[in-house]
């Protein structure tokens, strides 16, 4: 069966080392992986006055990073899918599992 692991985040180390161990317990069991593909990162830009009534052209600029990784597996195993499930993730990093063939 193939499988995508797909992480979110809005920090860099997090999706780094989250990934990092995902990789590194996936290559201890019988499984094909195709490495760690890093996605674009999602920039969202936000423009805010500093002062509700007077200095319209006085702003401020926040933004938002999201960074994207996904993790192809093949494997016909259960214990590969087991070993998925042992591994911590850090809190800040959205982590989901599809299937993409049977």
């Amino acid at each position: 069966m193939k499988f995508r692991i797909f992480l979110k985040s809005f920090q860099k180390e997090l999706i780094q080392s989250a990934s990092q161990e995902f990789y590194t317990t996936l290559k201890t069991t019988d499984c094909q992986l195709k490495g760690i593909v890093a996605l674009p990162v999602r920039l969202k830009k936000f423009c805010v006055l500093r002062s509700p009534h007077v200095d319209k052209d006085s702003r401020e600029q926040f933004e938002l990073r999201l960074y994207k990784r996904f993790i192809d597996l093949i494997t016909d195993t259960p214990s590969t899918l087991d070993s998925l499930l042992n591994v911590n993730v850090p809190a800040g990093v959205f982590c989901s599992l599809k299937v993409l063939e049977d």
